[in-house]
């Protein structure tokens, strides 16, 4: 029922560092996440991020790489997670590991668990060389957006598929 999509999305060093306004912020991360159907992010959203300080404020109106992982990160784990569990585990990520390495693990893993829920791989890898509860924490974040993303694209095919016939 759905149909294959290669899932990826900017490595750390990938990620635009010049400064981007909100609007192009916006922009770009639905650029990135357009093949996860159940992702949304408007600037209003952006903005609650910074006024409840789940990413730092811009410089100069201005956000740049690290502001933007994070917000990758966000749009992902929102789906899953309640403000405040989101507001910790970004917490955790801050004091176990630099942002660029966890995201370019987050990146990994989300591709890693997305293609085995979508049936794509038949097992999941093992990323990174040690085994933490933080990665395991954020592998579990991943799983349950996973699954989530792949019952929200299954009815909502279901639903045009019943609206074409």
């Amino acid at each position: 029922m759905t149909k294959t999509v290669k899932l990826v999305l900017p490595t750390y060093q990938e990620l635009p560092n010049m400064g981007l306004y909100l609007k192009q912020v916006v922009a770009y991360i639905e650029d990135c996440t357009q093949d996860l159907a159940s992702i949304t992010i408007t600037n209003s959203m952006v903005s609650n991020y910074v006024k409840h300080q789940l990413i730092p404020h811009p410089t100069k109106k201005l956000y740049y790489r690290d502001q933007i992982a994070m917000l990758l990160f966000i749009v992902v784990a929102k789906t899953v997670l309640e403000q405040q569990d989101l507001r910790q585990a970004v917490q955790i990520q801050a004091q176990t590991y630099d942002l660029s390495v966890a995201y370019d693990y987050f990146n990994a893993e989300l591709t890693n668990v997305t293609e085995y829920v979508r049936g794509q791989r038949p097992a999941l890898a093992e990323i990174g060389h040690e085994q933490t509860d933080e990665k395991q924490m954020l592998r579990n974040i991943i799983m349950a957006f996973a699954y989530r993303e792949y019952l929200y694209r299954y009815f909502h095919q279901a639903d045009n598929e019943s609206l074409s016939n």
